[in-house]
């Protein structure tokens, strides 16, 4: 068992405690990962984002030792990943395991004292969890009677209750309704607060946006975005216009400046080139039929993830048809 005091030289707030440089990892003729380097700092929510297939779980299997990359090196508080380093992470995976016959806080109490929390310690943390996390009367129940809903949080409070260096949490919000979703996004806030680094893998972006100091955006196995929230939108200095006609109309094929127009439920998006004036989208779109709807802003996380994986694959795809 790991004594956790032993290895906690950790760095200051906001200095690097997650560094991955190079990363790869080869299944047959596919490269899932592909040379991707990471920098979290301490006391950090980094969202961790991508397309499904994109190679999120590959890099974070890596990590967690759950598979060996092709080369890459991991160094978590300057020091190389290995089994003592890794006692000092909390790992939430997208797929759920508990000891389903078990009670709710032995079932707590015993995931912490593996991670080195004393006896007595590891259940009155288990009960603090508990309560915080609206299981209190389940205490002495098994997980087995519990909803799907209800062991996702129970297995959040397990990835917490040892107090971790840093937190790794792939689609944590899956499955869940609005109000525990607005629980658990406190928590994890509050988490942060303490000084907890989180790497937060989701297909959510609205909730990333909100959460996250900085993302890193993966398509293919590679590195396509990283940085702060700020850094992000100034990389995508474009703007969104949004349009809804009255009678449900298709807006015209040619309007200026366009150089990207979807529909989504029921909205027409268009992305303009940089250095166009949002406002004067109005006057081609009102000449077409009553608009119900006409707003322009800057992009959300969700529209810049969508240009820049499309952007990547048209990349590829030219790449390809060059050679």
């Amino acid at each position: 068992m790991a004594n956790p005091a032993e290895i906690r030289e950790l760095p200051a707030i906001g200095e690097p405690l997650l560094l991955v440089e190079g990363l790869s990892k080869r299944y047959g003729e596919t490269l899932a990962v592909n040379d991707v380097s990471l920098r979290i700092p301490r006391g950090s929510i980094y969202g961790f984002l991508g397309p499904n297939g994109a190679g999120k779980t590959t890099t974070i299997r890596c990590l967690m030792d759950i598979i060996l990359p092709d080369r890459g090196t991991m160094l978590l508080a300057g020091v190389a990943l290995d089994r003592r380093r890794r006692d000092r992470i909390g790992y939430l995976p997208e797929e759920r395991g508990l000891y389903r016959k078990m009670t709710c806080q032995d079932q707590l109490a015993y995931l912490a004292q593996l991670k080195g929390v004393p006896r007595r310690e590891s259940q009155q943390r288990a009960w603090r969890w508990l309560e915080r996390l609206e299981l209190g009367s389940y205490a002495k129940s098994k997980v087995d009677n519990l909803s799907k809903g209800m062991q996702q949080k129970l297995q959040f409070a397990a990835t917490f209750i040892f107090e971790p260096d840093l937190v790794i949490l792939d689609e944590v919000f899956s499955g869940l309704d609005p109000l525990n979703i607005e629980l658990m996004r406190d928590l994890i806030l509050e988490q942060k607060q303490k000084g907890t680094t989180i790497l937060f893998s989701t297909h959510m972006l609205a909730e990333a946006e909100r959460l996250c100091d900085a993302v890193c955006l993966i398509e293919g196995g590679i590195k396509i975005l990283d940085g702060s929230l700020a850094e992000v939108r100034a990389a995508f200095p474009f703007q969104m216009v949004r349009a809804v006609y009255r009678d449900g109309r298709e807006p015209p094929a040619d309007l200026p400046g366009v150089v990207d127009r979807r529909q989504d439920d029921g909205t027409w998006r268009f992305e303009l080139a940089p250095g166009i004036d949002a406002q004067n989208m109005l006057a081609p779109l009102a000449a077409a039929g009553p608009l119900s709807l006409f707003a322009a802003n800057r992009p959300t996380l969700s529209e810049i993830f969508l240009t820049a994986v499309r952007r990547q694959r048209e990349s590829r795809t030219s790449d390809r048809s060059e050679r």
